[in-house]
């Protein structure tokens, strides 16, 4: 069918919203949009060419130049480099937190991401797509965990990488991401008023899939096969 769906999936750092959002996609063949990779990817662009991390003007240039896509593999390209390893390193992953929070940068991304959805039925992660990217989605989910349990996973999720983290240094890191998140001006991280609360804190990873399965077949076919 023509009809195109966007699953919106917002939410803290650490809360599971890349492994659910991949999952999920699979399960429904549609396209896995991970927005905070875009977000990454700029700020790692940034660090490779020498450009502060708090430099707007020349990170909105970035990310407006920057040729981000998205495989079906779940592979990050940054202009025709895989880089689905360089971003997730901690010291990025900060940056990226700092790089989101200048509105040309959101703007230009938001662009790139609404692009993406339009052209394909797709399951959408991030911090403000159910408010700002895709406000009008079929489907909204905030996905949230408690911050210990976010550090939990985060710690856990480094290793499996073979790098060395500290749970304090990682909870820390956490907290004050949230705060930066929920208190930046340009599209602060919130949850949407028609999204559906969902909490991971004491679910595994099955039980969270499919805890969003129910979820979009409730929000697009009243319990039948979800249009795609």
């Amino acid at each position: 069918m023509d009809k195109r769906i966007i699953v919106a999936i917002d939410g803290p750092a650490g809360a599971g919203k890349s492994t659910l959002a991949r999952r999920v996609a699979a399960r429904l063949g549609f396209v896995y949009i991970d927005t905070g990779a875009m977000y990454r990817a700029v700020a790692l662009w940034a660090e490779r060419s020498g450009i502060g991390w708090s430099d707007p003007g020349r990170l909105e240039h970035l990310a407006r130049e920057a040729a981000i896509s998205l495989t079906r593999g779940g592979r990050v390209m940054l202009n025709g480099e895989d880089v689905s390893e360089p971003i997730r390193e901690p010291g990025i992953s900060q940056g990226a937190s700092i790089v989101s929070a200048i509105p040309g940068v959101r703007r230009e991304l938001v662009a790139k991401q609404q692009q993406m959805g339009r052209e394909a039925s797709a399951v959408m992660e991030g911090r403000d797509i159910g408010t700002v990217v895709f406000p009008d989605a079929e489907v909204k989910v905030f996905l949230d965990a408690s911050p210990k349990v976010r550090a939990e996973r985060r710690v856990k999720d480094l290793a499996g990488r073979g790098l060395e983290a500290d749970f304090d240094s990682v909870h820390k890191e956490m907290v004050e991401r949230d705060a930066r998140d929920s208190t930046r001006p340009d599209s602060p991280l919130r949850q949407a008023p028609d999204a559906v609360y969902l909490d991971s804190s004491g679910l595994n990873e099955n039980e969270v899939e499919e805890a969003l399965l129910r979820i979009v077949r409730e929000k697009t076919s009243n319990g039948k096969e979800v249009l795609r």
